[in-house]
This record gives structure tokens, sequence and C-alpha cells, in this order.
């Protein structure tokens, strides 16, 4: 791995499946703002969504459920399994587009983290004590991008498999050159957290708990392990947008697509909710931490999430949950497509297959 590509791993505190483990102390990160500074200048465009603001969402009924792991794939933190109640919310049908975040820019003016040059007195607080300064061709605006090596990898060896690619957002996916001409309908990608909080207050909507994404993800069913039921992913029909093959350096493009695919691609789950396996991670509103699940109690209604982040495999830099997994999952490396698993990300982190979609409260009247 070049060098400039491990300060880009480095710098965007990316820890994709917790492929870098932390060596400093175990400790919890600092309790940070709910509502990110980013945020506070966006206009909401309709104070709260309203009836009419029921279009590409549907009603998820509130109810209880026993969260966590289904399956000797779910890991430690998907562990113990609890009962939870959720109370009736409504919930995109589908991830937000690039024509939908587009519309949002537009109207105000908005700037995301990956098209901001980072701030290294910032983002030292978050690293090792010591970490030297990197070289300044390294701090700029940039992402990371997917780029698969073309010989098969440990993959529990490092994310070899990322770019930190200077020029590389939302608008530029895969960096300068790249548009979003025909990927109007793709979900938008190299969000970070507090880009998907700005837009969800734009649109007078929020990011979902992570209880409530669980929740609807699992479409009414009980202890299943996927949205569709328990066939695995690659058995049968074509059910979701997976890496398919030997990841990360060989896909056999089954279900059509190498990459993201448009919203919308494959069957919804009972909800009518599209895309809650694969495609791309989608952002939840809690801090991860790999312990919570012991602290909940059971019957725990409309959990929160913890008060702070705590990852003890990088215990200095506060993280958000992400939900679904995305189109580089398979069962050889992540099956992050099943509806326990869980996975996190620094917020201020964007990357080439992290989206969102939006909830929001709305009375039946």
């Amino acid at each position: 791995m070049n060098q400039n590509i491990k300060w880009g791993i480095l710098l965007s505190v990316t820890l994709i499946l917790g492929a870098c483990s932390g060596k400093s102390s175990a400790k919890k990160a600092p309790e940070n703002e709910t509502v990110p500074s980013c945020c506070q200048n966006v206009p909401s465009r309709f104070g709260s969504a309203t009836q009419k603001e029921k279009q590409g969402m549907v009603h998820i009924p509130g109810g209880t459920f026993m969260m966590s792991g289904d399956n000797d794939q779910a890991r430690a933190d998907e562990f113990p399994k609890h009962k939870v109640e959720v109370s009736g919310f409504w919930m995109d049908i589908q991830e937000v587009t690039n024509a939908q975040f587009k519309e949002f820019v537009d109207a105000t003016g908005y700037i995301t983290v990956a098209e901001k040059k980072p701030d290294w007195e910032e983002m030292k607080k978050q690293l090792p004590p010591g970490t030297p300064k990197p070289d300044e061709s390294v701090l700029v605006a940039a992402s990371l991008v997917f780029n698969p090596p073309n010989h098969a990898v440990n993959v529990n060896g490092g994310p070899v498999w990322w770019n930190w690619v200077q020029g590389a957002n939302w608008k530029q996916p895969e960096g300068p050159g790249s548009d979003l001409k025909n990927k109007e309908n793709y979900p938008v990608v190299h969000v970070a957290w507090e880009d998907a909080m700005a837009y969800c207050k734009w649109a007078g909507k929020r990011l979902p708990t992570e209880a409530e994404w669980e929740y609807a993800a699992r479409g009414g069913l009980s202890s299943e392990i996927y949205p569709w039921g328990n066939q695995n992913v690659d058995e049968g029909s074509v059910k979701a947008n997976s890496w398919q093959g030997q990841f990360p350096n060989q896909n056999t493009g089954r279900d059509g697509f190498y990459a993201s695919s448009p919203v919308k691609s494959f069957q919804p789950n009972a909800f009518g909710l599209y895309d809650m396996a694969g495609n791309v991670w989608e952002w939840c509103a809690d801090w991860y931490d790999a312990d919570y699940y012991k602290t909940v109690k059971d019957g725990v209604v409309n959990p929160q999430g913890p008060k702070t982040s705590y990852d003890p495999q990088d215990p200095t830099v506060p993280k958000r949950v992400t939900r679904g997994g995305s189109f580089l999952c398979n069962d050889a490396y992540c099956s992050g497509y099943r509806v326990a698993a869980r996975m996190k990300s620094s917020s201020d982190t964007g990357l080439s297959h992290t989206g969102f979609r939006c909830v929001a409260d709305i009375s039946e009247n």
C-alpha cells in the first residue's frame, strides 16, 4: 500500500469491518453534539414532514421484536438478544438518490465533508497521541473509492481495496472525470453522517434509530436472517446487490451489477422497503458502542442508542452505526446484508458504498 493510500485510510478514520486495530488505551469517546454544527445553518424545507411528503415513504406500524443476531454468522456486538418495542413511523421506501441529494444541494448550497480540506487540528484529536502530521499533499478534499486488486488477498489483513482519491465526492463518485450521468436514480454515496443529517433537516425528516432500522428491515418477520427470510443470499433467485464470487478481486456479477445499482432494482420486503439488504450501507442516528446490547433492558421502548461511542478496536474515534450491507458484502467476508448485522464508521467519513435513507414521525391525519 503506498503512503498516500495509507494516510488516506488513516485520515478518513474508516475502519472497514474492523480491519484496523487501535492500540491506544480503551476509553469512551467523548459525547458529541446530537446535531452537528454543519446542519445548524441548513434551512428546513418544510419544518417537519407533512402529509404531502408521504409520497415515497411507507408507514411502518409499531410493534415489538427480538433485536440481535439470528445465526452463527452473528458477531459479538449483536448479542445478547433482547426485546424491543418501536412506535410507528414513516420510512423512505428507498435510499436517498443522487437526484434527491442534488435537489438539496441546489436549494441550499451545501458542501459535503468530502468536498472540504480536512482540518488536521480536529482530526488529530481522533488519532493515537504522537501521530505525525501528514504531508500537505494528502490533506486535500478526497474520499475513499473502492479499487479492487487483481489478485486474491487476505481479507483480514487490512482494507487494501480502498484508494484515497482526491476530488472523489458525491458528484464525482470515482474521482475527477467521473460524473452522475445516467446515475440519477442510484443511491448517493460519499456522504458522511453529518451530510446525511443535513439532508434530513432540510427534508423535514431524520435518520432512523438503529432499532427502527432493524425492525423495518425485518418486515414483520420474527427471527429470520434476511429481509426475505432464511434462504441464503446466493441461493435461488437474486435477492439483493451483493458481491458474488471471491472478494475483493472477482465478482461474477450474477446480480447484474458490479458496484451499486439503481434503487428499487430488487424485490422489496414485506413492508415495501427496497434495498434493506445490500447496495449501500445506510447511516443510522445512533452512536456505535460494541457493548451497548449488554446494557439494554429487555423490553426497552424506542431506544435511542448509547450516549457515547465505544469501539475497542479504535477507542479514540467516535463512530455512528451503519446498517444493511453493500454491494461489497459476501459470506466469506462480512455478510452485512443480515438484518442484525451491525457496522460502524466515523461520522466524518464518506465512502463509495455508504449512503442513507430517512424516516419521519407523521401522524395518520
